[in-house]
């Protein structure tokens, strides 16, 4: 599919097993029954107990999750315009809900609606540690910064369920390879102890995306993630556990949640976020429409208006996909905001989350020893698959 970053490998083999029902939010005038209105999370997400389940009430939003037994869990970056090469997804399809997502059309490669299915059909790759493992014992293998949870939430609440990501961070503390964790989460509080020993050896950083300090926008925009008063606490906790902690603004959606850039940038930094990066609203294939729906639903006084705008930073075009281009967009008003978001990093110390991935430290990467049994049936398919 055109415009996915990070194309998945092969078709999964599924075996499903549905989660408890979670409160969730019930579908409104979306054709594909996206979005919802009131959600209560079952950890501390930063939202108040009961909170929101007024009027329109909190209906029953029922996660299933598919068990995948992936072929491969690491992959190639093609895309010059993410400061890594290599990305870990231990899931496909997310439960936040982010209406914004870039990675919803992937799950239209596995015949299902970029919409609700995404966010309540979830795949877990159970096999995703140990595919690791596998993959960093091959001589090809040369250490260098892998991203976890880039298409997908890597700590989305399934995972308190799945427990995968913990596991993959297992495997990478063992071989001491860096990662960058990537979330809106914080579940991620959960690892500091594998991350913070990493960060000592310079081998670990995070990066949490805030998209707005307002919760009632991200009541609706991100639904199932945690609030943004959270997110800020949990750079604050990752910070003084001596991890260092970059603050993703992404995505800048103009006149709803551009007018928050340099705040945001400015309670991170007091937080303890050293590092900072930011995206404009992207909006390819099927994201557009489903943003559309929700623009019209909670912001019908501006749609109009913020279309135009991100059309003005798009070359006419609801969404350009050039490299270059689609992170950052380009005209007068993306070098505005481009301009904004560089003064305001500069004026409080903060750092580009790009140079902070070059700096980790891939020297003292130990190779994982196999099993026997997964060695012999590696060599076994390499020489199967020389005839």
């Amino acid at each position: 599919m055109p415009d996915q970053d990070f194309p998945e490998d092969s078709r999964p083999v599924l075996i499903h097993r549905p989660l408890s029902a979670r409160k969730g939010r019930g579908a409104v005038t979306n054709l594909q029954g996206r979005y919802e209105t009131t959600v209560r999370e079952e950890f501390d997400d930063g939202w108040g107990e009961g909170e929101g389940e007024g009027e329109a009430g909190a209906a029953a939003f029922k996660t299933e999750v598919f068990e995948e037994q992936a072929r491969r869990i690491l992959t190639r970056n093609a895309s010059p315009d993410v400061p890594f090469d290599v990305s870990l997804n231990p899931y496909r399809g997310c439960e936040h809900g982010c209406i914004y997502c870039f990675a919803r059309p992937t799950h239209s490669y596995l015949g299902l609606s970029p919409g609700l299915d995404f966010e309540s059909r979830i795949y877990a790759k159970l096999n995703a540690p140990e595919l690791l493992r596998r993959e960093l014992a091959a001589p090809s293998w040369v250490p260098e910064s892998i991203a976890l949870g880039v298409n997908t939430d890597a700590y989305q609440p399934c995972e308190r369920e799945l427990g995968l990501t913990r596991r993959v961070l297992e495997v990478l503390h063992a071989c001491g390879n860096p990662v960058v964790a990537i979330t809106k989460s914080s579940l991620i509080e959960r690892d500091i102890d594998l991350l913070a020993d990493m960060a000592s050896r310079n081998q670990a950083m995070a990066a949490v995306t805030i998209t707005t300090l307002d919760p009632a926008i991200a009541r609706t925009l991100e639904p199932r993630a945690a609030s943004p008063a959270r997110r800020l606490r949990t750079i604050r906790t990752l910070a003084e556990a001596g991890i260092p902690v970059g603050v993703s603004i992404a995505p800048v959606i103009p006149f709803i949640t551009e007018p928050d850039l340099e705040r945001i940038l400015a309670a991170a930094a007091d937080a303890g976020a050293v590092a900072a990066s930011y995206i404009v609203l992207r909006l390819p294939w099927e994201v557009n429409p489903l943003f559309g729906q929700w623009l019209e639903a909670h912001f019908p006084d501006r749609a109009q208006r913020v279309m135009n705008r991100v059309r003005e930073m798009r070359g006419g075009k609801d969404y350009d996909a050039s490299f270059g281009k689609r992170m950052h967009g380009e005209g007068v008003w993306a070098d505005l905001i481009r301009q904004r978001f560089d003064k305001a990093a500069a004026r409080l110390g903060m750092g580009s989350r790009s140079r902070g991935y070059a700096a980790l430290d891939a020297s003292r990467f130990v190779r994982p020893q196999l099993p026997q049994a997964a060695r012999s049936a590696r060599t076994s398919k390499g020489q199967f698959e020389l005839f």
